[in-house]
């Protein structure tokens, strides 16, 4: 049986290491997860007041049937003062509206954090975390990825160079991939 994933990273920039190392983490993934790009940088700031019939931005609408098509979610995220980037949060919050239409309800996710820094991105990803739960998305618990000094684990052409990192992801990958069909068996 395979599975469909949806793939957000919180990183808008173009050379992010957290795209880079997202998307070589979806290579070592089991052919049981099938993964869609879902970009999240044109959503415009979510604002209860255009959330009508008439005037819910289409990029919204669109965004949020990517994410109920999905049946699993993999986050991808930088950290930005000691949280997640706000191009992320709203992400979150525009597929979590309107009130009682949640399109993340149910949805197995993980969580991959990198940043050049030494902390893993520690606080964005259980920031993120947080958020995911209060939202019913069941988070795996374990493996924690926490990847510190991207821009030393990626050679020239944005390539994995580390033969630690890639077991460590490609073990991530299995879980994740075991996660996923624990909660499509439910």
């Amino acid at each position: 049986m395979t599975y469909s994933v949806a793939l957000i990273v919180g990183s808008r920039r173009a050379e992010s290491f957290n795209r880079k190392i997202a998307e070589a983490a979806v290579t070592l993934a089991p052919g049981s997860l099938i993964f869609d790009r879902v970009e999240n940088g044109g959503l415009s700031l979510y604002n209860q007041d255009l959330e009508t019939d008439s005037s819910t931005p289409p990029a919204w609408i669109a965004f949020r049937d990517w994410i109920r098509g999905a049946d699993a979610i993999l986050f991808a995220t930088p950290e930005y003062n000691r949280s997640l980037p706000g191009a992320l949060k709203n992400a979150i919050d525009v597929g979590s509206r309107p009130a009682g239409k949640n399109a993340w309800n149910g949805k197995p996710a993980a969580i991959i954090s990198v940043t050049p820094g030494m902390t893993g991105a520690f606080g964005a990803n259980q920031h993120l975390r947080q958020s995911l739960v209060t939202l019913n998305l069941p988070v795996m618990p374990k493996p924690e990825i926490y990847l510190s000094r991207a821009d030393k684990l990626l050679d020239e052409i944005g390539a994995l160079n580390d033969e630690s990192v890639t077991k460590l992801l490609t073990q991530f990958m299995q879980s994740f991939a075991a996660w996923v069909a624990r909660f499509a068996a439910e």
